[in-house]
Order: structure tokens, then C-alpha cells, then sequence
């Protein structure tokens, strides 16, 4: 009885020992899991970045084209001064009755004000009426790169006059793919909506100031899905690089993020927070 008694107690002991070392293991795993999923949510939050990057990039040479187009020869050169678009830049336009096709070409490569290196061709396809409050414009790209990453598809831009608050504004719906030159990409479909708050209406690009509301949806090549929304305006100002402040939420299955780009600091500096722990990251940074 006393060796059953001692065999008995060690074995207590031992699967006291076993269910202890298998505890701290799924601790360990837990451990591993929530720092590999933190490292997830920050490469998606600087990819982000990336795509934001792209998208006003995109925007502020549209708006610089629309307006030259749309701007008498006797006044192009005021416009010439303080234009956003590279010295290197071609404007063609085809007009019939009512419409414009207008062709932005950036040749082999050109570098915009603000250090944006682009190539090949945006085309702008409208109908114009002076007389009406807005104007709608469909423009599609052409072996177009943005400081390296490939463009593809079709953006859809309403543009109005005068906003309830008075400032001109434009919604913008897009379904876009960015393609990066390892041949990873991401598409993009949803809506910005950009008022513009300061500048307009001097011609010169540099004091324009802009806030970007919206939504829209990322779907990376392995087919996972994201969803994005402004918390709190982006405000872009056109004499900076990078967005100066604003907040986006990132959804992601069953997580969330948020990806702050400041206190109005013209820097390449943003911060994700993921369940209340904060990371500084910087914008133009290469996704991993």
C-alpha cells in the first residue's frame, strides 16, 4: 500500500508539472500571437500610409491640370510661377462641343514641387458648363508611376463651385490598384471627399490647404480585406510633403487600429495604436 501511495503521489505530481509546463506554453504562444498580430496591424497602418500618400498625390496633380486647362492662355503664366505640376509636364487637349479630353503626360519621369517623382500619363475625360455648379470628371491612367509604384483604373470626380460652407469641394470615387515593384498590390475602391479650405482662387498651389473625409476599402493581393475610415479630417496642405494631421480607423476582421498623422507638423511622422499601445512610424517607409 505505501509504494501504491507513493506511485500514486507522484504521479499527481507529475501531471501537476505537465498541465503546468502546458499552461506556460499557451502563455508563451499567446505572447508570440499578440506581438505577431501587433506587427501585422503596424505594416497594414504603414501601408496606409503608402496609399494615402499615392491618393493625394494623384489628387493635387489632377486639380493642378483641371485648373491650367480650364485657365486662359493670357493667364497661364501667373499660373506657371507657382504651378504644382514639374516644369517637365505636357498638356494636350482635345475639345469637341461640350467635352475636353485632357492628356497629362509626364514622360520618362519628372519630379514635382514638393520631391513626388512621377511618369507616364494621366487622361482626364469631361463635360464643361460654365454656367453649372459642378462639373464631372473621369480620368484613367496610362503606364502611370508614382514615386515608384505602378497606378491602374479609373477615378470617378464631382467637383462643385461652392460647398454649404462656401469653399469649392470634390467627391471622389475610385477603384484604383497600387502596385509596388516586388509585384505586391493592393486595390482600393470607396470614397474621399475633399473641401478645399484655403487658397483657392489666387493660383498659386502653394498656400492651397485641403481636408479629406471618407471611406473605402483595401483588398490586398492574397485577398484579405480591410476597411478604412476618417475618424477626424486629414488636412493636407500643399506646401508639405505628407499629411499634417487626421485620423484613420482601420478595421480588419475582428481588429482595429487607428493611425494618427499629428498635430498639424509638417513631418513623415504618424502613429498607430492598436488596443492602446502607441508606435511612431514614418509615412514614406517601405512596407515589409
Amino acid at each position: 500500500m505505501k509504494t501504491t501511495k507513493r506511485n500514486f503521489s507522484g504521479l499527481i505530481s507529475t501531471l501537476l508539472l505537465l498541465i503546468f509546463i502546458s499552461l506556460s506554453g499557451c502563455q508563451d504562444n499567446t505572447e508570440i500571437d499578440d506581438l505577431s498580430a501587433q506587427q501585422l496591424d503596424e505594416s497594414l497602418a504603414v501601408e496606409q500610409t503608402e496609399i494615402d500618400d499615392v491618393s493625394e498625390g494623384i489628387n493635387g496633380l489632377i486639380d493642378d491640370a483641371y485648373s491650367y486647362a480650364e485657365t486662359s492662355e493670357a493667364s497661364k503664366s501667373a499660373i506657371d510661377k507657382d504651378n504644382y505640376l514639374p516644369e517637365c509636364v505636357t498638356i494636350t487637349k482635345v475639345i469637341t462641343v461640350n467635352t475636353k479630353k485632357v492628356t497629362i503626360d509626364f514622360g520618362e519621369g519628372c519630379t514635382t514641387r514638393n520631391e513626388n517623382t512621377v511618369s507616364g500619363k494621366i487622361i482626364m475625360e469631361y463635360t464643361f458648363a460654365f454656367t453649372e455648379q459642378s462639373v464631372t470628371i473621369n480620368y484613367s491612367f496610362e503606364d502611370f508611376y508614382f514615386n515608384g509604384k505602378k497606378i491602374e483604373g479609373t477615378v470617378n470626380k464631382i467637383r462643385i463651385k461652392v460647398n454649404d460652407k462656401g469653399n469649392p469641394q470634390a467627391t471622389i470615387n475610385k477603384n484604383i490598384k497600387i502596385i509596388w515593384d516586388d509585384d505586391t498590390f493592393v486595390t482600393v475602391k470607396g470614397e474621399r471627399i475633399r473641401e478645399w479650405i484655403e487658397g483657392f482662387g489666387n493660383k498659386i498651389w502653394s498656400d492651397n490647404v485641403f481636408l479629406i473625409t471618407g471611406n473605402w476599402r483595401v483588398t490586398r493581393k492574397d485577398g484579405t480585406m480591410r476597411e478604412v475610415t476618417v475618424l477626424e479630417p486629414l488636412r493636407r496642405e500643399m506646401a508639405c510633403r505628407f499629411l499634417v494631421s487626421g485620423m484613420l480607423e482601420i478595421k480588419k476582421d475582428n481588429r482595429s487600429l487607428t493611425l494618427d498623422y499629428g498635430d498639424g507638423t509638417c513631418d513623415d511622422l504618424a502613429t498607430v495604436n492598436v488596443n492602446g499601445k502607441e508606435k511612431e512610424i514614418h509615412i514614406r517607409k517601405r512596407k515589409q
